[in-house]
């Protein structure tokens, strides 16, 4: 038996609603008569007006069939899938009617909402409470959608009603607020601490009818609000003739320890339903032109920075010594690049916190001035960005306490740029005492990484990043312990246990002369296999894989690298330098008893030996 479909579809007041997955009477969904299927609108757009469609998913859902009259519809059948998003409904006459739904995201009992029962669409649907005082938690929709039934002669004479298929376009019935804020300095913005929103009385609708009309009014009070990053807030539309206004309290800091204090009023006469307001606040900050990259921790995240010696970082870059160098007095390496960017890279397993950075640039000023500051600057740092010097002019704080203006400089003016840094961060106080820094790189000495056994070459293997890394702890502790007067202290005691391969006694000032002149090291781990656990001499140095592991508690791995060392201070097997007190009982019980007292305290900065790119 055919039937013929006779719609007439109007897609009248659309407001917002939630959903909830529930069932009327039971509707016999192979052959409905009519079928609903529900699409959320997205937010009116402000230039174009237009709507994208979402298939409507609701915590729960309410709907009802209203005749023309706007009286509830008795004996129908219904149900909602809240699988497929549709409404099916049976037993309807011919006659015009209008499908009402209201829609709900989230939980309306968190805003205090009321759902009644509709008889009529004139009644009351939807009711928050008058002394809410908060925005909205949950998202309502809603949809008033007239259709008209007809009926049609079928085959021997009997009426059927024609099939209907309407598409429901579902609208929110609250009014986003967002709160935004333009900064002049994108380092302001990260130094935020606080935000807060405070209202004048303002007065919300409180209803909503099944006709789509609003009405009662809140009581005009509306508590402070904290605004986060996603300040943004769902209320009610605004009753008539109010507006919302209010002060926003925006409290910063700088880099030099100092709050800042500011007030911003606004005021918002609109407040549609399914639309964004947008409250823009345009700060106006002391620091606006501020030459100093203000390196809050949640700014260097947002940097998205990458670091160096880790374990996905190619062979051929970190045993390039272009690429991967540094001096154990200096492990943090400061430039700028050919761009003008500043360039911070930190040999290090260990973050440095509180960092000012000063630099001394010929064609701006004698003096050393304020160019960043770091809340932390994470170990292995690889840190690259742009210097507001090339960007536009900037407010320059010197040493001396002079504020000074400087004009947009071209990158080639940075040359010749001297840096030095500050910071109050123990560690710091540590690195800056190491005075007799070495030169350390990588090699692979013929090994290779990327086997699963090292690619072993005679007694060497293919260094890793993480045998890298600890030789970075390792080196920094040594090259700090030769200062220590504890350490001078130790040599001088034991005196006559220092002599060289003939047995002749070396004096204390000639073994710390040793320990203290420049030196540079290629760097690479030793293939255990043919029994050989360290190599050393020159600028060779090794160590099989346990001893980078254990240096920090393992007596016997730090005589391995003692050993290695004394090779290197050009001392032979019949010396006490390898084979002997210095090595096996006077510095690697030294290194290990005071540990506490090094840069790199604890093996739980690199945790290496549980690294899964550890040599099985």
């Amino acid at each position: 038996m055919k039937k013929i479909t006779l719609i007439t579809f109007l897609c009248s007041l659309l407001l917002m609603a939630c959903s909830r997955e529930e069932w009327d009477n039971v509707a016999n969904t192979d052959k409905p008569e009519a079928v609903f299927k529900l699409y959320d609108v997205g937010y009116n757009d402000v230039l174009s007006r237009a709507s994208t469609l979402e298939e409507s998913r609701y915590d729960r859902l309410e709907y009802c069939i209203v005749d023309e009259n706007g009286m509830r519809v008795p004996d129908t059948k219904s149900k909602y899938n809240p699988l497929t998003a549709e409404i099916y409904v049976e037993g309807l006459h011919e006659g015009n009617y209008r499908l009402l739904v209201l829609g709900v995201k989230g939980d309306e009992s968190q805003d205090g909402a009321t759902i009644h029962d509709l008889n009529n669409a004139d009644e009351t649907w939807l009711e928050f409470p008058a002394d809410l005082q908060k925005p909205l938690d949950a998202e309502y929709f809603y949809s008033q959608t007239p259709f008209t039934v007809t009926v049609q002669e079928g085959e021997g004479g009997k009426q059927e009603v024609a099939a209907i298929r309407q598409d429901v376009k579902q609208q929110r019935i609250i009014s986003r607020i967002d709160f935004d804020f333009a900064y002049n300095n994108p380092y302001v913005r990260t130094a935020v601490t606080s935000r807060n929103v405070s209202f004048n009385q303002v007065y919300f609708y409180t209803s909503l009818s099944g006709n789509g009309d609003m009405a009662g009014e809140s009581d005009g009070t509306l508590q402070e609000l904290l605004l986060g990053e996603n300040a943004s807030y769902n209320f009610m539309p605004l009753a008539k003739g109010s507006v919302l206004t209010g002060e926003i309290n925006m409290r910063t800091r700088n880099y030099r320890g100092k709050d800042v204090n500011q007030v911003y009023a606004f005021s918002q006469k609109e407040m549609e339903p399914n639309h964004i307001h947008q409250i823009e606040t345009k700060v106006n900050h002391p620091d606006d032109k501020s030459v100093v990259l203000f390196l809050t921790t949640s700014a260097y995240a947002e940097g998205k920075h990458t670091k160096i010696l880790q374990d996905d970082e190619p062979k051929e870059v970190y045993t390039d010594p272009s690429q991967r160098k540094f001096n154990t007095a200096q492990p943090l390496q400061l430039s700028f690049t050919d761009e003008g960017q500043l360039h911070a890279r930190f040999y290090s397993p260990r973050n440095l916190g509180s960092a000012l950075i000063k630099v001394r640039i010929p064609a701006v000023s004698d003096e050393y001035f304020d160019i960043a500051y770091f809340d932390t600057i994470p170990g292995f740092a690889d840190f690259y960005e742009t210097s507001p010097l090339v960007q536009r002019s900037s407010m320059c704080r010197t040493e001396s306490g002079r504020q000074i203006e400087v004009p947009q400089l071209q990158a080639s003016e940075l040359a010749g740029a001297e840096f030095k840094v500050e910071s109050t961060d123990p560690y710091w106080a540590k690195l800056i005492k190491i005075e007799h820094g070495w030169d350390i790189y990588w090699g692979l000495y013929g090994g290779d990484p990327e086997r699963e056994d090292g690619g072993p070459a005679g007694n060497w293997m293919g260094i890793r990043p993480v045998h890298c890394r600890e030789s970075v702890a390792m080196f920094l502790n040594f090259t700090y312990m030769v200062d220590m007067p504890e350490h001078e202290q130790i040599l001088r005691e034991n005196a006559d246990q220092l002599y060289d391969d003939n047995k002749n006694p070396i004096q204390v000032e000639q073994v710390l002369s040793q320990m203290r002149q420049k030196r540079t090291l290629k760097v690479g781990l030793v293939y255990p296999g043919n029994g050989v656990l360290g190599l050393g001499g020159g600028s060779t140095f090794g160590a099989y894989q346990q001893a980078w592991f254990e240096h920090y508690w393992n007596t016997y791995s730090c005589s391995i690298m003692f050993h290695e060392l004394g090779h290197v201070m050009g001392y032979g097997h019949s010396s006490s330098f390898t084979y002997g007190p210095w090595a096996e009982k006077l510095m690697n019980n030294f290194y290990v008893q005071n540990l506490s007292r090094f840069p790199i305290d604890s093996p739980n900065y690199l945790n290496s030996k549980t690294n899964p790119h550890r040599y099985k």
